[in-house]
């Protein structure tokens, strides 16, 4: 049942989203050229103040993944700690996406080779420092399986308070991408989304259902490489990669799903939001990993849910923060 100092769900994740100078924040994913995307968002809007950065394995493994954030908070600028987190599920087997986003989980361009290191910590030890040093509750991000966020709220529930939201790319109410039931970020680990989805932390979810509709088309490419910078460059061969993966299954355009996850913080009224009852499906044979979305329970809300988007301005918003790194 969802609880959090005795009020309800939409009182709360207002109040979430009303804070005194910058949003800390802590982006854990498993970059990912969506991801790469997300980061960017985060890194340059004004509002935001990135204070940790945490890998999980899942697009890749973690080897892949660790060394792909490193040079994408180069490539960025993103002045932070960045710490190793899970190679694998809390439980079930591991999980990783092949090589859809390329052999190097980033493929399409060249990056710069990283000018910082892993912290000495682990991803875990370090969310859990951040939320006890800073002075307003953080918000954390998730664009990958929610290994490391689990953990953390298992490992230390005193620090439940100190999270002020959760903001994750994951899941479909409608249908899954990896299996017909589940989406790949859930499917990853499951029984830590359980974990998030029972905490009473307010969560705000990015699923299926609007990030398909977040579509990069041809055209859309086209803008982000126009610049004709360095960055430009890279950001045109990510979308290229990406964009030739999807429309070789068909798709007109490719979907920029974690981006969604930043972007609902930054710009919600381009969204449809519903207040939903969701729970994960663990054990099922066929259903392991789903999410299960009630939107008539109303006394039970544990998730704000984006269910569709003003894809322009999405779209526009990104190219708005890859105009702030020229």
């Amino acid at each position: 049942m969802y609880k959090h100092d005795g009020m309800k769900l939409k009182e709360r994740i207002n109040i979430a989203q009303v804070s005194r100078g910058r949003m800390p924040l802590i982006l854990d994913g498993d970059p990912g050229h969506d991801d790469a995307m997300a980061w960017m968002l985060a890194a340059s809007a004004d509002i935001f103040d990135i204070k940790a950065v945490t890998t999980v394995a899942g697009n890749k493994d973690l080897e892949n993944i660790n060394r792909n954030a490193l040079r994408i908070c180069t490539l960025f600028g993103i002045d932070a700690p960045i710490a190793s987190g899970a190679a694998k599920p809390m439980y079930g087997r591991v999980i990783t996406g092949g090589d859809f986003h390329g052999v190097s989980g980033l493929d399409g361009a060249d990056l710069p080779e990283a000018d910082r290191e892993l912290s000495e910590m682990p991803a875990v030890e370090l969310m859990a420092k951040v939320l006890r040093e800073s002075r307003q509750p953080v918000t954390i991000v998730s664009t990958g399986a929610l290994t490391n966020t689990g953990i953390l709220l298992e490992a230390y529930p005193e620090l439940k308070p100190k999270i002020r939201q959760i903001s994750i790319m994951g899941g479909g109410i409608r249908n899954g991408n990896w299996t017909p039931a589940a989406e790949f970020n859930i499917l990853v680990d499951p029984e830590a989304a359980d974990i998030v989805f029972r905490s009473g932390i307010p969560i705000w979810v990015s699923p299926l259902d609007v990030t398909e509709k977040a579509l990069i088309y041809p055209a859309d490419r086209e803008r982000f490489r126009s610049a004709g910078s360095r960055l430009a460059e890279i950001i045109g061969g990510w979308l290229d990669f990406f964009g030739s993966r999807h429309e070789g299954m068909g798709w007109e355009g490719s979907p920029m799903h974690d981006p969604n996850a930043v972007m609902c913080l930054y710009k919600p009224e381009i969204y449809t939001v519903k207040d939903v009852y969701i729970r994960i499906e663990c054990s099922g044979e066929y259903t392991r990993g789903a999410m299960i979305a009630d939107f008539g329970d109303s006394e039970h809300y544990n998730a704000r849910v984006l269910m569709d988007l003003d894809r322009e301005k999405f779209v526009e918003e990104l190219l708005a923060a890859e105009e702030r790194y020229r």
